[in-house]
């Protein structure tokens, strides 16, 4: 299939990262869906006007990224599905969504409890009760991560079908609570017991990790999650910009 593309050869946006980020929303919306073979480098670079070093470390980027796969005797072609979550307050379920995927959730707890690391992260005293919510996200019958989060006790109303039917940040604008910033931190790790029988992996499999305190406009904080993503599932995609 071949694509529109725009080159801006007056843009400070290297050739390769244009091409490369056109392609990417290709994939993200649909016209390029998983399996679809790849336009031949060759081609691409002569019908763009693009040298064929370009065409290449852009396809390179998206090899790199889990969106195309190389393989002998077959040439490149669009990988298997990922959720590709840009650098943006935003959550898994309005992601999904966005993709036209069919978010789904298991609402494994959710009680009021203690937790002094949540309470800290909420500047909370240590012994105020938090509503705990643990959830199983899904896209269609696929889990795609563990989601374990905190929320203020103004939150306790907060019911299990009111979960399982809109996406948590979704619930806190309702309220009119709106999450503004966010300090997040990602790692990686080995699963564990719980977390690969949630999942559905297999032993070896690592998963990524997500922390975060979010808050609003008043710098209040209003939630804070420690979840757990299947990493060939999901990949973080981020824009570094050197001013």
């Amino acid at each position: 299939m071949q694509l529109d593309v725009v080159i801006d050869r007056g843009s400070p946006v290297p050739l390769y990262h244009q091409l490369a980020e056109q392609l990417t929303e290709a994939i993200d919306d649909g016209r390029l869906q998983p399996g679809d073979p790849f336009e031949n480098e060759i081609a691409l670079a002569g019908r763009l006007g693009l040298s064929r070093p370009t065409v290449r470390r852009a396809i390179q980027e998206m090899v790199d990224q889990g969106l195309l796969v190389r393989r002998r005797g077959l040439g490149t072609t669009v990988a298997n599905r990922k959720v590709h979550r840009r650098a943006r307050l935003s959550s898994l379920y309005d992601d999904l969504e966005a993709e036209g995927r069919e978010p789904r959730t298991e609402v494994v707890e959710i009680e009021l409890r203690t937790d002094e690391r949540a309470a800290a992260a909420l500047d909370l005293d240590a012994d105020t009760e938090m509503l705990s919510i643990v959830r199983v996200r899904s896209a269609g019958d696929q889990p795609l991560a563990l989601m374990h989060n905190w929320l203020p006790p103004a939150h306790a109303d907060i019911s299990r079908e009111d979960l399982q039917e809109q996406g948590l940040y979704a619930l806190l604008r309702r309220r009119g609570v709106k999450p503004v910033v966010a300090r997040q931190s990602i790692g990686a790790r080995m699963p564990t017991a719980a977390e690969r029988r949630s999942l559905g992996m297999r032993s070896g499999q690592p998963v990524i990790t997500m922390t975060r305190m979010a808050f609003d406009a008043s710098g209040a904080a209003i939630e804070f999650g420690d979840h757990a993503y299947r990493a060939e599932d999901y990949t973080i995609d981020l824009m570094l910009d050197e001013r």
